[in-house]
Protein backbone atom coordinates (compact mmCIF):
# COMPACT_ATOMS: atom_id res chain seq x y z
CA UNK A 1 0.00 0.00 0.00
CA UNK A 2 1.27 3.48 -0.92
CA UNK A 3 2.30 5.71 1.97
CA UNK A 4 0.95 8.69 0.02
CA UNK A 5 -2.71 9.63 0.10
CA UNK A 6 -2.75 12.38 -2.53
CA UNK A 7 -0.24 10.91 -4.96
CA UNK A 8 -0.21 7.78 -7.09
CA UNK A 9 3.09 6.19 -8.14
CA UNK A 10 3.51 3.50 -10.76
CA UNK A 11 6.81 1.93 -11.80
CA UNK A 12 7.13 0.47 -15.28
CA UNK A 13 10.64 -0.85 -15.71
CA UNK A 14 12.98 2.14 -15.64
CA UNK A 15 10.09 4.62 -15.88
CA UNK A 16 8.24 6.06 -12.89
CA UNK A 17 4.81 7.64 -13.43
CA UNK A 18 3.87 10.01 -10.62
CA UNK A 19 0.33 11.42 -10.58
CA UNK A 20 -1.16 14.15 -8.42
CA UNK A 21 -4.23 12.36 -7.13
CA UNK A 22 -6.92 14.87 -6.15
CA UNK A 23 -9.09 14.69 -9.27
CA UNK A 24 -12.17 16.04 -7.50
CA UNK A 25 -10.25 19.31 -6.91
CA UNK A 26 -8.42 19.33 -10.27
CA UNK A 27 -5.30 18.28 -8.36
CA UNK A 28 -5.01 21.62 -6.56
CA UNK A 29 -2.17 21.75 -4.06
CA UNK A 30 -2.89 21.15 -0.39
CA UNK A 31 -0.16 21.19 2.22
CA UNK A 32 -0.32 17.40 2.34
CA UNK A 33 0.13 17.13 -1.42
CA UNK A 34 3.15 19.44 -1.36
CA UNK A 35 4.80 17.42 1.39
CA UNK A 36 4.02 14.12 -0.33
CA UNK A 37 5.29 15.36 -3.71
CA UNK A 38 8.60 16.50 -2.26
CA UNK A 39 8.96 13.14 -0.52
CA UNK A 40 8.15 11.13 -3.65
CA UNK A 41 10.44 13.16 -5.91
CA UNK A 42 13.26 12.76 -3.41
CA UNK A 43 12.72 9.01 -3.37
CA UNK A 44 12.76 8.78 -7.16
CA UNK A 45 15.85 10.97 -7.38
CA UNK A 46 17.74 8.50 -5.23
CA UNK A 47 16.46 5.34 -6.96
CA UNK A 48 19.03 4.19 -9.53
CA UNK A 49 16.48 1.80 -11.05
CA UNK A 50 14.41 4.79 -12.20
CA UNK A 51 15.84 6.40 -15.32
CA UNK A 52 13.02 8.78 -16.31
CA UNK A 53 9.96 10.24 -14.57
CA UNK A 54 6.54 11.21 -15.92
CA UNK A 55 4.66 13.73 -13.78
CA UNK A 56 0.95 14.15 -14.43
CA UNK A 57 -2.42 14.55 -12.79
CA UNK A 58 -5.25 12.14 -12.22
CA UNK A 59 -8.49 13.02 -13.99
CA UNK A 60 -9.14 15.97 -16.27
CA UNK A 61 -6.47 18.43 -15.13
CA UNK A 62 -2.75 18.55 -14.45
CA UNK A 63 -2.96 20.96 -11.52
CA UNK A 64 -5.29 23.90 -10.85
CA UNK A 65 -2.78 25.65 -8.58
CA UNK A 66 -3.08 26.10 -4.85
CA UNK A 67 -6.24 24.95 -3.12
CA UNK A 68 -7.83 28.26 -2.13
CA UNK A 69 -9.74 26.53 0.66
CA UNK A 70 -6.43 26.35 2.53
CA UNK A 71 -5.30 29.88 1.63
CA UNK A 72 -5.45 32.97 3.84
CA UNK A 73 -3.33 31.65 6.72
CA UNK A 74 -0.84 34.52 6.38
CA UNK A 75 2.14 32.14 6.18
CA UNK A 76 2.53 32.24 2.40
CA UNK A 77 6.26 33.01 2.35
CA UNK A 78 7.04 30.14 4.71
CA UNK A 79 4.79 27.84 2.68
CA UNK A 80 6.53 28.68 -0.59
CA UNK A 81 10.02 28.32 0.83
CA UNK A 82 9.53 25.17 2.88
CA UNK A 83 6.88 23.23 0.94
CA UNK A 84 6.91 24.26 -2.74
CA UNK A 85 10.61 24.99 -3.20
CA UNK A 86 11.73 21.44 -2.23
CA UNK A 87 9.47 20.01 -4.97
CA UNK A 88 10.89 22.25 -7.67
CA UNK A 89 14.47 21.81 -6.46
CA UNK A 90 14.07 18.03 -6.55
CA UNK A 91 13.00 18.18 -10.20
CA UNK A 92 15.88 20.46 -11.16
CA UNK A 93 18.60 18.53 -9.37
CA UNK A 94 17.68 14.87 -9.95
CA UNK A 95 19.97 13.11 -12.46
CA UNK A 96 17.13 11.98 -14.70
CA UNK A 97 14.64 13.73 -16.99
CA UNK A 98 11.20 14.64 -15.67
CA UNK A 99 8.44 14.90 -18.29
CA UNK A 100 5.33 16.91 -17.43
CA UNK A 101 2.23 15.38 -19.04
CA UNK A 102 -0.30 18.21 -19.01
CA UNK A 103 -3.98 17.44 -19.44
CA UNK A 104 -6.66 20.10 -19.00
CA UNK A 105 -5.28 23.03 -17.04
CA UNK A 106 -1.94 23.83 -15.47
CA UNK A 107 -2.78 27.02 -13.61
CA UNK A 108 -1.04 29.29 -11.12
CA UNK A 109 1.59 27.36 -9.23
CA UNK A 110 0.44 24.31 -11.21
CA UNK A 111 1.82 26.06 -14.31
CA UNK A 112 5.04 26.68 -12.41
CA UNK A 113 5.24 22.98 -11.59
CA UNK A 114 4.82 22.03 -15.26
CA UNK A 115 7.42 24.55 -16.42
CA UNK A 116 9.94 23.36 -13.84
CA UNK A 117 9.95 19.93 -15.48
CA UNK A 118 12.70 19.19 -18.00
CA UNK A 119 10.31 18.39 -20.84
CA UNK A 120 6.66 19.33 -21.32
CA UNK A 121 4.05 17.36 -23.24
CA UNK A 122 0.55 18.80 -23.59
CA UNK A 123 -2.80 17.44 -24.70
CA UNK A 124 -4.33 19.36 -27.60
CA UNK A 125 -7.07 20.76 -25.39
CA UNK A 126 -4.80 21.61 -22.47
CA UNK A 127 -3.69 25.11 -21.48
CA UNK A 128 -1.33 27.03 -19.21
CA UNK A 129 -2.69 29.87 -17.13
CA UNK A 130 -1.09 32.48 -14.89
CA UNK A 131 -4.03 34.23 -13.26
CA UNK A 132 -2.16 35.67 -10.26
CA UNK A 133 -2.78 39.32 -11.23
CA UNK A 134 -6.51 38.71 -11.57
CA UNK A 135 -6.78 37.93 -7.87
CA UNK A 136 -4.24 40.51 -6.69
CA UNK A 137 -1.15 38.32 -6.41
CA UNK A 138 2.29 38.19 -8.00
CA UNK A 139 3.50 35.06 -9.82
CA UNK A 140 5.15 32.52 -7.55
CA UNK A 141 6.70 29.07 -7.63
CA UNK A 142 9.53 30.51 -9.72
CA UNK A 143 7.16 31.53 -12.52
CA UNK A 144 8.77 34.96 -12.92
CA UNK A 145 12.18 33.41 -13.52
CA UNK A 146 10.85 30.67 -15.76
CA UNK A 147 8.75 32.92 -17.97
CA UNK A 148 11.29 35.72 -18.42
CA UNK A 149 13.98 33.15 -19.18
CA UNK A 150 11.84 31.55 -21.87
CA UNK A 151 9.86 34.48 -23.29
CA UNK A 152 11.81 37.63 -22.46
CA UNK A 153 10.72 40.45 -20.16
CA UNK A 154 8.00 42.15 -22.23
CA UNK A 155 6.18 39.02 -23.32
CA UNK A 156 6.34 37.50 -19.85
CA UNK A 157 5.09 40.70 -18.19
CA UNK A 158 2.14 40.95 -20.57
CA UNK A 159 1.22 37.32 -20.06
CA UNK A 160 1.15 37.65 -16.28
CA UNK A 161 -0.53 41.07 -15.99
CA UNK A 162 -3.26 40.11 -18.45
CA UNK A 163 -3.71 36.66 -16.88
CA UNK A 164 -3.39 35.21 -20.34
CA UNK A 165 -4.52 31.66 -20.99
CA UNK A 166 -2.06 29.88 -23.28
CA UNK A 167 -3.55 26.98 -25.25
CA UNK A 168 -1.36 24.02 -26.09
CA UNK A 169 -0.68 25.07 -29.67
CA UNK A 170 0.43 28.54 -28.59
CA UNK A 171 2.58 27.08 -25.80
CA UNK A 172 4.34 25.00 -28.44
CA UNK A 173 4.94 28.07 -30.62
CA UNK A 174 6.38 29.98 -27.66
CA UNK A 175 8.70 27.14 -26.69
CA UNK A 176 6.94 26.53 -23.38
CA UNK A 177 5.94 23.02 -24.52
CA UNK A 178 7.93 20.43 -26.46
CA UNK A 179 5.07 18.47 -28.02
CA UNK A 180 1.30 18.51 -28.35
CA UNK A 181 -0.70 15.32 -28.83
CA UNK A 182 -4.38 14.28 -28.83
CA UNK A 183 -5.73 14.09 -25.28
CA UNK A 184 -6.44 10.38 -25.62
CA UNK A 185 -2.77 9.73 -26.41
CA UNK A 186 -1.19 11.94 -23.73
CA UNK A 187 -0.13 9.38 -21.15
CA UNK A 188 0.85 6.73 -23.68
CA UNK A 189 3.04 9.26 -25.47
CA UNK A 190 4.56 10.43 -22.18
CA UNK A 191 5.32 6.88 -21.11
CA UNK A 192 6.82 6.03 -24.50
CA UNK A 193 8.98 9.14 -24.49
CA UNK A 194 10.22 8.38 -20.99
CA UNK A 195 10.95 4.77 -21.94
CA UNK A 196 13.07 5.92 -24.89
CA UNK A 197 15.00 8.37 -22.73
CA UNK A 198 15.56 5.62 -20.15
CA UNK A 199 17.60 3.62 -22.69
CA UNK A 200 20.23 6.36 -22.97
CA UNK A 201 23.41 6.49 -20.93
CA UNK A 202 22.54 7.55 -17.39
CA UNK A 203 25.84 9.45 -17.06
CA UNK A 204 25.37 11.31 -20.32
CA UNK A 205 21.72 12.13 -19.58
CA UNK A 206 22.54 13.43 -16.10
CA UNK A 207 25.49 15.43 -17.38
CA UNK A 208 23.51 16.96 -20.23
CA UNK A 209 20.71 17.96 -17.86
CA UNK A 210 23.18 19.64 -15.49
CA UNK A 211 24.82 21.55 -18.34
CA UNK A 212 21.55 22.73 -19.86
CA UNK A 213 20.16 23.80 -16.49
CA UNK A 214 23.03 26.26 -15.90
CA UNK A 215 23.93 27.23 -19.47
CA UNK A 216 21.71 30.32 -19.64
CA UNK A 217 23.20 31.89 -16.52
CA UNK A 218 26.80 30.63 -16.52
CA UNK A 219 29.61 32.16 -18.56
CA UNK A 220 30.99 30.47 -21.67
CA UNK A 221 34.25 29.45 -20.02
CA UNK A 222 32.45 27.86 -17.05
CA UNK A 223 30.12 25.87 -19.31
CA UNK A 224 32.96 24.81 -21.62
CA UNK A 225 35.00 23.51 -18.70
CA UNK A 226 31.98 21.72 -17.24
CA UNK A 227 31.38 20.06 -20.62
CA UNK A 228 34.99 18.92 -20.75
CA UNK A 229 34.86 17.45 -17.24
CA UNK A 230 31.60 15.59 -17.83
CA UNK A 231 32.73 14.40 -21.27
CA UNK A 232 35.83 12.85 -19.70
CA UNK A 233 33.61 10.71 -17.46
CA UNK A 234 31.21 9.77 -20.28
CA UNK A 235 34.05 8.82 -22.64
CA UNK A 236 35.37 6.40 -20.01
CA UNK A 237 32.00 4.70 -19.53
CA UNK A 238 31.13 1.19 -20.65
CA UNK A 239 28.10 2.57 -22.48
CA UNK A 240 30.26 4.76 -24.74
CA UNK A 241 32.80 1.98 -25.35
CA UNK A 242 29.99 -0.33 -26.48
CA UNK A 243 28.58 2.29 -28.84
CA UNK A 244 32.08 2.93 -30.20
CA UNK A 245 32.55 -0.78 -30.83
CA UNK A 246 29.27 -0.87 -32.72
CA UNK A 247 30.36 2.06 -34.88
CA UNK A 248 33.76 0.59 -35.68
CA UNK A 249 32.45 -2.88 -36.43
CA UNK A 250 29.24 -1.71 -38.15
CA UNK A 251 27.31 -4.16 -36.00
CA UNK A 252 25.87 -4.36 -32.46
CA UNK A 253 28.50 -4.71 -29.77
CA UNK A 254 28.94 -8.08 -28.14
CA UNK A 255 28.15 -6.49 -24.80
CA UNK A 256 26.59 -3.18 -23.97
CA UNK A 257 27.17 -0.81 -21.14
CA UNK A 258 23.88 -1.83 -19.64
CA UNK A 259 25.50 -4.94 -18.26
CA UNK A 260 23.45 -7.30 -16.15
CA UNK A 261 21.86 -4.57 -14.11
CA UNK A 262 20.81 -2.38 -17.03
CA UNK A 263 22.45 0.65 -15.43
CA UNK A 264 24.11 1.95 -18.62
CA UNK A 265 26.29 4.24 -16.57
Amino acid sequence: MSRWQQLALERDGAVAVLLLDRPESLNAFTRQLRVELADALGELAGDDAVRAVVLGGRGRAFCAGADLKESGSGAVEHELLTEYLPCFTAIATMDKPVIAAVAGSASGVGMSLALHCDLLLMAEDAFLSSAFARIGLVPDGGASWLLVRQLGYRRALQLVLESERIPAGRALELGLANRVVPATELMAEARGWAARLATLSAAATAGTKRLMRVAAEAGFDEVFRSEARLQEACAASAYFRARLEEFRNKRPAASTAAGKDGSQR
